[in-house]
């Protein structure tokens, strides 16, 4: 029995957005090289930035893989656009955070950077976002790559 396990080998995904701010997908062995044609803009997914936020745990002896079929295939984690959509929502937290920090190590001398971006973290995890451990881990290495 031979079983396809494409689906678990993820490839970058670029997402052009023309001037309507309609999503075009692309897998990046599809783009040829050229610049974006003018009036859009170029989203790469990092490869980095996580794959599953919410992994699924489910009971039992046998060991079993949590999936959703989109488009008559399993699919196991996010969907690309999916993953697009969370990324694009966590690198504007952290554009967010950036200024939020650099403001708060003004008020704040009294703490070390460290200290201040410990308290960051705490409290961003504090807010009942929905977001998954894995993301807030993101987050937090890329904004502290920013300050250390």
């Amino acid at each position: 029995m031979t079983q396809d396990f494409d689906y678990l080998f993820w490839e970058p995904v670029v997402f052009v957005f023309n001037s309507n701010r309609k999503a075009v997908r692309m897998k990046s062995s599809d783009m040829t090289g050229e610049d974006a044609p003018d009036g859009e803009q170029e989203v790469l997914v990092p490869e980095d930035f996580p794959h599953d936020p919410f992994p699924a745990t489910l009971a039992g002896a046998q060991p079993k893989v949590a999936a959703c079929e989109v488009d008559g295939r399993y699919v196991v984690g996010l969907a690309e656009d999916e993953r697009r959509g969370r990324y694009l929502m966590c690198a504007d937290l952290v554009e967010q955070l950036t200024g939020y920090t650099e403001r708060k190590r003004i008020e704040r001398h009294d703490l070390t950077l460290t200290t201040l971006l410990d308290e960051i973290d705490a409290g961003i995890r504090r807010k009942g976002w929905e977001l998954g451990q894995v993301e807030f881990d993101w987050i937090m290495a890329r904004l502290r790559s920013q300050f250390l």
